[in-house]
């Protein structure tokens, strides 16, 4: 099934598209250039939201979840990324260790662990799957919705090296956000290749920083396309030292969304848009749909109740909020079959791999879609994935549309590379 997309087919978003779809030897050979430069994320995945008269991403997730939610048809490119990735990594690697999130008792988030194994396995490389839960203490078969199944075995730590029982591997894959900090058992390894680094965990990122390294890519991209990089960049600013539980902070808060308010409408008359500008708060660190609201107007910021103070201040693992961003709110104009849809796009190394719509019935189009409730449609195409089809008129072609949501993914995946080199304390800083 192809989603059934009632994205105006008139509009800035379509001479987005065409512009994309006219400059794509430009582009690709602009991005070939980036990746001699720069080292992408080992995996990720962008949440992008298309607005009619603008395309941006809107978060950028550096340990994703959601594998089981691509095609069979997918499959092949993932692997081939996969292929791709380890042999410029460890080309000798023979075992891969898979070290998933703890939460044993969502299924749905397992069956992207067996996903992944099946993807690394299709790759060549035997793969096990260890995990840090205290409560796993021997090998533990569970039973998949899908009717297939994955073992978890208890990691092991021996001579600065981690593993499993009778397995030693010489990479090992985290699918683990390490929004806790680092576990012990993580640090100072041994010869042994660790994926994503350590670094890249929401103990150090900040949505702050990766935005402002999108930022830079979205002026250079929009350079090289003669565009304004506003259509591709969501405005932010962020805020430190807010407390909800206290409502210490509070005027910074309302500082900051008053004056990124005031920048989104002076776009807004630019360009003769007549929607209601928003903005979204959200915890600077993070992730999970977790620690967000919306807002209109920074009066509302005085009168927050008790529930969404308390959304607000404890986010994934009872981390407490203190530092937020503020971003342009970007409307969703996606449909899939009535609900509101916004794509996700999934990429490997530097490839994009595939992706899908996260939909929501029960939510609106300037509301975070990532919430209890969410179901997901694969994208889903008759021919090649992201391949445009030149020929096509803007809009016409979901190929085309996809192929544009692609480029997207991979600026918001550079940014990261460059947030990446930002924050890592064995390179030298990047300016």
């Amino acid at each position: 099934m192809v989603p059934h997309l009632v994205t105006a087919l008139t509009g800035p978003i379509n001479e987005l598209e065409q512009r994309i779809l006219e400059s794509t030897p430009v582009i690709e050979r602009w991005f070939r250039l980036e990746w001699m430069e720069h080292t992408p994320p080992f995996y990720s995945s962008v949440d992008i939201r298309n607005a009619g008269f603008k395309l941006a991403p809107v978060d950028t997730n550096l340990y994703p979840g959601g594998w089981n939610n691509l095609t069979p048809e997918m499959l092949p490119l993932a692997v081939q990324a996969a292929m791709a990735a380890i042999e410029k990594i460890c080309p000798e690697a023979k075992n891969l260790l898979l070290v998933p999130e703890n939460h044993t008792r969502n299924m749905f988030y397992l069956m992207n662990v067996a996903q992944l194994q099946k993807i690394f396995y299709q790759a060549g490389l035997n793969v096990r799957l260890g995990s840090m839960n205290p409560e796993i203490k021997e090998a533990t078969t569970f039973d998949l919705p899908n009717g297939e199944q994955v073992t978890l075995e208890p990691l092991i730590r021996h001579n600065r090296r981690i593993g499993l029982k009778d397995f030693d591997p010489c990479t090992i894959l985290l699918n683990n956000d390490l929004s806790a900090g680092v576990p012990g058992i993580l640090e100072d390894l041994h010869e042994q290749f660790l994926l994503p680094p350590l670094h890249a965990g929401w103990h150090v990122r900040k949505k702050s920083q990766h935005f402002k390294a999108y930022e830079e890519v979205a002026k250079r991209f929009g350079k090289l396309l003669g565009m304004d990089p506003w259509l591709i960049n969501p405005l932010f600013n962020s805020c430190g030292e807010v407390n909800f539980a206290e409502g210490t902070g509070m005027e910074c808060l309302q500082t900051n969304v008053d004056a990124l308010l005031g920048k989104i409408r002076r776009k807004y008359k630019e360009y003769g848009i007549n929607e209601k500008p928003f903005v979204v708060v959200k915890a600077d660190n993070g992730t999970y749909g977790m620690g967000i609201m919306t807002v209109r107007d920074a009066k509302e910021l005085d009168s927050l109740n008790r529930r969404t103070k308390n959304k607000m201040n404890v986010i994934k693992d009872g981390q407490v909020v203190n530092d937020v961003i503020i971003q342009e709110g970007v409307l969703t104009n996606e449909r899939v079959n009535d609900a509101v849809a916004e794509p996700v796009v999934y990429m490997l190394d530097r490839y994009v791999v595939g992706g899908f719509y996260r939909v929501h019935a029960d939510r609106g189009v300037d509301e975070n879609l990532n919430a209890p409730g969410a179901s997901f449609v694969p994208l889903a195409f008759e021919k090649g994935a992201q391949q445009p089809q030149p020929g096509y008129k803007p809009g016409a072609s979901v190929p085309n549309r996809f192929y544009m949501y692609g480029v997207i993914g991979r600026l918001a995946m550079l940014a990261a590379s460059y947030e990446l080199e930002a924050t890592d304390p064995n390179a030298e800083v990047y300016d």
